[in-house]
Parts: structure tokens; sequence; C-alpha cells
């Protein structure tokens, strides 16, 4: 579905049914030098069973118009114009790395507009390293490689669809290629400088007023469970219900734990819609 954000085109995949504002709203918002493809499980799955769904390429991402933008408060502020062309109120927010954090600071500085957080591989502070913001600048098919490489818990993880020529490093891979040659220049850059800059994190904690549930991979070595405790930790002490659940994967959880992910995020969007 496309839609106008002052005369730019913004895309959300509706899970292959046609968007209905009157169900309860879940908004997808996928991690650096991604797409909306990151959660086509998900998004299916909840559009046939009672959701409206909105997957959303992030502005210069896919078949969003850019420009990309700079920092996370930035992409929160589209995420609501997202919401408000489409008709929707309030919406739970589902976010994966880069996303979560944009997920979180939306629903901090618009707690009106987020009936529930889930924040997929998440750190608080998610800093990047010199090498690979030098890398993400300088040489992007180096970057693509190692975070690919990361992001990933096992050469051969297998999927809950298994099929002949399924291979989970290879498609992530052609994925953050594809976004870097339709994408504006230095892209995957302009996305780990935003997360790298973003330090408001635990502050905006406290702003959260609807649940939450945050989902980590026991071996992700990009955003490991511990990065996430301080953001847990301040969460919870806004007297919000956090709860967190640590699946046996890496950094690409949607793709490693497919069924894993679905479940608690149905769960989770299910108790949240009882509550509004």
């Amino acid at each position: 579905m496309m839609l106008d954000l002052d005369g730019r085109r913004a895309y959300a995949y509706t899970g292959g049914k046609p968007f209905d504002a009157a169900r309860p709203a879940v908004v997808f918002i996928h991690g650096a030098q991604h797409d909306h493809s990151v959660w086509a499980l998900k998004t299916r799955y909840f559009a046939h069973h009672g959701f409206g769904v909105l997957a959303l390429d992030l502005p210069g991402h896919g078949r969003s118009d850019g420009p990309a933008r700079h920092d996370i408060a930035g992409l929160a502020d589209w995420v609501i114009g997202v919401l408000d062309a489409a008709g929707v109120g309030r919406a739970i927010l589902v976010g994966h790395s880069m996303g979560s954090l944009i997920a979180l600071d939306a629903a901090a500085r618009y707690p009106d507009r987020a009936a529930g957080l889930a924040l997929i591989a998440t750190a608080a502070p998610m800093t990047v390293s010199d090498a690979l913001l030098d890398a993400a600048r300088e040489r992007e098919p180096q970057a693509i490689g190692m975070v690919n490489q990361w992001s990933h818990s096992t050469i051969a993880a297998k999927p809950s669809s298994p099929a002949p020529g399924f291979w989970l490093q290879g498609m992530n891979q052609r994925l953050m290629e594809r976004v870097s040659a339709l994408g504006e220049a230095q892209l995957f850059h302009t996305d780990f400088s935003a997360c790298n800059g973003y330090t408001e994190a635990l502050d905006r904690a406290a702003s959260v007023r609807c649940p939450v549930t945050v989902l980590c991979g026991k071996r992700d070595v990009m955003t490991p469970p511990r990065a996430a405790r301080a953001l847990t930790d301040a969460l919870r002490k806004t007297g919000v219900q956090v709860r967190t659940v640590e699946l046996d994967g890496g950094h690409a959880l949607m793709s490693e734990q497919p069924d894993a992910v679905l479940d608690a995020l149905f769960a989770f969007a299910l108790e949240c819609a009882e509550g509004q």
C-alpha cells in the first residue's frame, strides 16, 4: 500500500489483505539496510488473523521515497506520519534492531499512539564501532558482508519452511545489497550513524506507558541480551508490564527463529488488543 506523506511515497506491506484501520493495528519497523520483507511470515499471519498490518519501508529504503532520515527521532516522527496517513489512532509498534529504537522513541514521545511495544534484538545504547562505521561509509560491500556474518548464529540454520536452496545468510546478503542498490548513497552508514548517535533510549523509556515485550537472541553478538538489560530495567521502573523472552538464535531472530518470534509477538498483540 502506498501512502502520501507531504507529497512523498511511503510504502507499507499489508500482509496480503487490504488494510482495515478498524482492526487493531500492528506496525512492523525493520532495521538497518533492510526493508519490509524481513517480516514476511509475521505480517501474513497477523493480517489473516484479525489485525491490520503495516510493515514499513523506512524512507529511502525499498519502495519508500527518500531522503533517508539521519536520526532516530526523525524516523519516529515519520512512523507517526504513516499512522496519520493510514487513519490509525493507536497501534502496536514492533521493531527489530534499529527499528526497535524507532519504535521505542515513537512510543515514548507519542504515548497516546502506542497500544503496545515489541523490541526485538535491541540495545541501549546501540553503539557501532568506528571500524564498522568507516566500512559502511567507505567500503559498503565489506560492511554488508561483516554484518551479515555477525547477524547469524550459524551458517546452516534450519528455517521453519525448509526447501531446496533455502539459505538464510545468502538471502539476507542479497536483501542488503538490493536495498543498497535501490537506495541513496551511503545508506548503510546513515542507518548505523542514527543508531550510534541515539543516546536518549533510557530517558525515553521513562515516558513509555504501554505494555512491552523484549525478544533477545541468546547467541546474538551484535545486540546480546546483556545489552538490553539497562533498557528493560528503565522500562520496569515506569510500572508498565515488561516481558523478556530469550530465544536460541542470533541477531537475525525473525529468520533463525521464525515460529518462536511469531508466537511471542502474536500472544503479545492479542493481550494488547484486548486491553484497548
